[in-house]
């Protein structure tokens, strides 16, 4: 090989060298910090950075993401002496890259370190129980405490959580011994409570139906005592008109049979043989054994022919009757239908009872002279 192509080589590959020494390429999402003769210039990321050979360098790279990071169980003594073991989880974010690399030896080891003293800080000062309870209280001086600091290593403290608390075996089984006792006394207050309410519900509605009952009781008798008023009036009435149409019928038969008696112009003679007719009537009875006939029975029709009539030519008393008006006339023969037997109402009634007692009245008057002659 000639020397000129070895030295042609050589040209080539150090050629290469310084390409590869003045480019670099940095990712999304991470930043690098550029030394120049070992003193930093400036902090470049994202994209493709130009670098003078043998001179710039890149001294690290860091990831400007946000980071989780969990942290293992740290013992922790609280203020009444119960050792508690705390995992926490840290979630930050670089904001200066150069002072990460530069600020501090290992920004990580840093971050764990002042978390767990922070923590051992605020729980020490924290009874179990309050520890247990005031999880967003404890995380929330915890961030603020890492945060400043870590503000000079160029970190930025986003979230603080606690993964978990356990305290010790002793502990959390008298703690699950107080809980159950706790919820079997919630249990229980609920039950009563239920059973009150139930017990409560229950005799509100059983005073509610006897209410119920009473008022349709009450309303009940109050429409039977109603409807027993309304029957007693109604059977009242119905009496009251019986006897109206009762009466009004006696007066009215009494005053049909007195103008028939009338308007026939019975003689003493008739009223003779009618007697005689009747007698033997009088025998038809089992019970009669033996009857008489009055003595005086001649001796009184002839009384009554001398003061009633008057003598003929003969010689013999006979009875003239009283003339008949045309009014009893009718009164005795009359037929239709009478409008006081179909009565149904009181004042029907009153009406027709007021106009028989004017027409028996009447008749009354009409008869005086004629019983006046008999006397």
């Amino acid at each position: 090989m000639s020397p000129s192509l070895i030295v042609t080589g050589i040209v080539v590959a150090l050629i290469i060298v310084i390409m590869l020494k003045s480019i670099a390429l940095i990712p999304q999402g991470e930043a690098a910090v550029i030394e120049r003769l070992g003193k930093y210039t400036h902090t470049v990321s994202g994209g493709l950075t130009l670098l003078v050979p043998f001179i710039d360098r890149i001294r690290a790279k860091v990831d400007i993401r946000e980071q989780v990071v969990s942290f293992p169980p740290q013992a922790v003594i609280t203020k009444d002496n119960l050792t508690v073991a705390i995992d926490t989880v840290v979630t930050f974010q670089i904001n200066d890259a150069a002072a990460a690399i530069y600020g501090v030896n290992d920004y990580l080891v840093g971050v764990e370190q002042v978390s767990t003293a922070t923590l051992r800080d605020v729980v020490g000062g924290m009874m179990l129980e309050d520890t247990l309870t005031s999880r967003e209280t404890i995380n929330q001086r915890l961030r603020g405490e890492l945060d400043t600091a870590t503000t000079n290593w160029g970190l930025r403290i986003a979230r603080v959580e606690l993964k978990a608390i356990d305290p010790p075996p002793s502990i959390q089984k008298s703690m699950e011994l107080q809980m159950r006792a706790e919820r079997e006394k919630r249990a229980m207050i609920l039950t009563a409570e239920g059973q009150r309410e139930s017990d409560i519900r229950t005799a509100e509605g059983e005073k509610q139906s006897k209410i119920l009952s009473a008022e349709g009781e009450k309303h009940a008798r109050i429409l039977a005592a109603e409807a027993e008023r309304q029957a007693e009036i109604l059977r009242a009435e119905g009496s009251r008109a019986a006897a109206y149409i009762e009466a009004q019928g006696k007066a009215k038969a009494i005053m049909k049979v007195s103008a028939a008696i009338r308007s026939s112009q019975i003689t003493p003679e008739v009223l003779a043989y009618q007697y005689l007719e009747t007698l033997p009537e009088l025998a038809k009875g089992d019970a009669n054994k033996t009857w008489m006939i009055p003595t005086q029975f001649g001796d009184s029709l002839q009384q009554f022919a001398r003061s009633m009539g008057s003598a003929d030519s003969d010689g013999v008393f006979r009875f003239e009757p009283a003339p008949v008006d045309e009014e009893t006339k009718k009164l005795a023969t009359e037929d239709e239908e009478e409008h006081w037997l179909q009565s149904s109402a009181t004042e029907e009634i009153a009406e027709a009872v007021a106009q028989a007692n004017a027409e028996a009245a009447k008749t009354v008057d009409q008869a005086a002279p004629t019983n006046s002659l008999g006397q």
